[in-house]
């Protein structure tokens, strides 16, 4: 009796339950559901219980499935993995993690304790977390004093505008260089996204702006419509790094540079690096000869007063320092090496020259004129607004030269500016103005350094025994007196004692 009973009701319950049964798909997707549920629940149990190796896999199903967070399975992966030891998949899946979701504290975590040590968990470590150095430190201090000289200089009336901006703009993109390599070295261009490649765009205006600035203060040089032409690989790159790089979001950025990090390049690497170190090189290597030429040409025509002309060697010097530490540095890399200390080397170079130009802006601001600061020397304040030309001025120098060197108009007694004038065919603020910026002295010491000259050679003269008034009349005075008083201002001794000084060393 009571089992068919049992069997009955055994039988309405199986009816019932097939009468309020879901059709077979929505049965299939509930219980779908129900077994991602269930693994995601036991995936976690065996990473709570450390069954990494029966979590992994469950997590693994899981990453696809849009109701739990992706960014919080790739984490447990990484963690699992880390757990089991295994450096590389752990990075991996950390990697993933971070251009989803960038949280550098989450290195921090105890359970990457395994594989703290490795060579895959370093690299990423000392890439993503912040950290400040003393070298970030340094850098940035120069940065700082960089952008302050930039002030000074902008802010400073008496240097000729043009010297201005190319000696301002030349100090400022090297501090804004050192400023970007400052947040670099403290790792903060994963919070700071936008300051991937953000002193780029300046690659190759370093040789340019160095070199029309000692052209310009050298020899006064007017620009023309193509010097531009120098612009053109600046404007060029940065039109390339508006539109492909600049124009990013910050998160693109990052995954960017965490793709480039994983590949084994660093965060702030170029994919196009070899060709942007070798144009670099290039350009650093012309301008530095264009540079050089300049120098040695000021230097030649005694352009400059001494004090201008070793300001502009100085600057020169630190600027082939660098060319030539670059270079080395950028054989390196592009060969698939790395070399920290030459990059260290070739970075100090531009805080060299930062610092260096900060230096004289405090110290002797007249050196960034160059032949301009004759414009504004105070012995010189006549000559302000002339309107001398740069090459007029060179060619009444030459001539000048000749008329005294070759036909030695100096021997004529009754020589005057005027008559220095006319055989230029310039005029008389023209003729002193030449005399005094080229050769830095008043036409009377012009005559006489000629006169006395000749003077010294004649009274030491083995063919020509002359008296000393026949070689004060020789060389152009009128009389014993006039002459005596310039050859002792000259020498410091008067003829008689002159003679007697040469006879002695002579014996």
């Amino acid at each position: 009796m009571g089992r068919p009973i049992t069997i009955f009701v055994l039988s309405l319950s199986v009816f019932f339950g097939y009468a309020n049964h879901t059709p077979f798909k929505e049965k299939t997707l509930a219980s779908s559901i129900a077994s991602y549920q269930d693994s995601i629940k036991w995936a976690d149990y065996f990473y709570n219980i450390q069954r990494y190796n029966k979590a992994i896999p469950l997590y693994q199903k899981n990453l696809e499935n849009p109701n739990i967070p992706k960014t919080r399975i790739l984490k447990r992966l990484a963690l699992s993995q880390a757990g089991m030891g295994n450096s590389f998949k752990s990075t991996e899946n950390l990697n993933k993690y971070l251009q989803l979701e960038f949280n550098p504290n989450f290195l921090l975590n105890e359970g990457f304790d395994p594989i703290r040590e490795t060579s895959e968990f370093k690299r990423i470590e000392e890439r993503v977390i912040p950290k400040v150095t003393t070298w970030s430190v340094i850098y940035l201090f120069v940065a700082i004093i960089g952008f302050y000289v930039v002030l000074l200089i902008s802010l400073n009336q008496q240097i000729h505008p043009v010297s201005r901006i190319l000696i301002g703009s030349f100090i400022f993109i090297h501090s804004f260089f050192i400023l970007h390599i400052s947040i670099n070295a403290a790792n903060y261009f994963f919070e700071y996204a936008h300051t991937y490649l953000m002193s780029t765009w300046g690659t190759f205006l370093y040789g340019p702006l160095l070199y029309f600035y000692i052209k310009r203060t050298s020899q006064k040089y007017a620009f023309k419509l193509s010097d531009l032409l120098h612009l053109a690989p600046t404007i060029i790159l940065l039109a390339y790094l508006i539109t492909e790089v600049y124009t990013m979001s910050a998160q693109s950025k990052i995954v960017l540079m965490l793709s480039r990090m994983q590949n084994g390049l660093g965060p702030q690497d170029s994919n196009r690096l070899f060709v942007l170190v070798v144009l670099k090189i290039t350009s650093l290597t012309l301008y530095g000869l264009f540079i050089a030429r300049a120098y040695n040409k000021g230097k030649k025509e005694k352009l400059l007063d001494s004090k201008s002309l070793k300001w502009q060697k100085n600057l020169s010097i630190i600027h082939i320092v660098y060319v030539l530490t670059y270079t080395a540095y950028g054989i390196v890399i592009v060969n698939g090496y790395s070399n920290g200390w030459l990059y260290d080397v070739s970075t100090a170079s531009m805080a060299l020259m930062v610092l260096y130009v900060g230096y004289s802006a405090n110290i002797q601001p007249d050196v960034f004129n160059g032949i301009y600061s004759y414009n504004t020397n105070k012995l010189f304040p006549k000559y302000e607004k002339s309107g001398l030309t740069p090459s007029l001025s060179l060619e009444l120098r030459e001539s000048l030269v000749h008329l005294f060197a070759v036909e030695r108009i100096y021997k004529e007694n009754t020589i005057n500016l005027d008559m220095v004038a006319d055989r230029l065919n310039t005029t008389r603020h023209n003729a002193s103005q030449v005399i005094n910026e080229h050769f830095n002295v008043s036409f009377h010491e012009f005559v006489n350094m000629y006169r006395i000259k000749e003077a010294k050679e004649l009274l030491t003269s083995e063919d020509k025994k002359l008296n000393i008034i026949h070689v004060a009349y020789e060389v152009g005075y009128n009389n014993k007196v006039t002459f005596n008083k310039a050859f002792k201002k000259d020498t410091n001794l008067t003829p008689t004692q002159y003679l007697k000084t040469v006879a002695e060393s002579a014996s």
